[in-house]
Parts: C-alpha cells; structure tokens; sequence
C-alpha cells in the first residue's frame, strides 16, 4: 500500500470510527516513518495508534507505549 493510499484508508476508518483499522493503520505508517529513520513522524503516527489502542483497549496498547517510552515520547505504564 503506497502512502496516498495509506492516508485514505487513514480517512475511511476515522469515518467509520473504525478504532481497529486506526490502530493498525497509524501503527503501519509509524513503522513506515521508523524505516525511513524519520523518528519525529513515527512517534506522531505511533501517539495516534497509542491514543487508538487506550480507547479501545487493545491488545496492542503495551508495544505501543514501549515502543514510545524507548524513544522517550511516553512514561512506561502497566497494562
């Protein structure tokens, strides 16, 4: 999925309120970001699937918040 494509997909779950799909959606963009070594943007996309994951209480939420924590972007919490 290229990035044009990534930012509708983005569009489309906030539409449907679809937290799943922006879980997963902000977390591929952030990993994408974290590849291209821009860690600024992966830690913003990371935030949203963070933010994501809380509300819906996600299975993810932990990686997310250490992933986070390790760039210095969150306090550790327990899950």
């Amino acid at each position: 999925m290229d990035q044009t494509r990534l930012n509708q997909e983005l569009l489309a779950a906030h539409d449907r309120q679809d937290t799943e799909a922006l879980v997963r959606l902000y977390t591929l963009a952030g990993d994408r970001a974290e590849m291209r070594d821009d860690i600024d943007a992966a830690c913003f996309y990371l935030t949203h699937a963070f933010v994501f994951a809380l509300e819906s209480a996600a299975v993810e939420t932990d990686e997310l918040n250490r992933r986070l924590a390790d760039y210095g972007r969150a306090k550790r919490l327990s899950f």
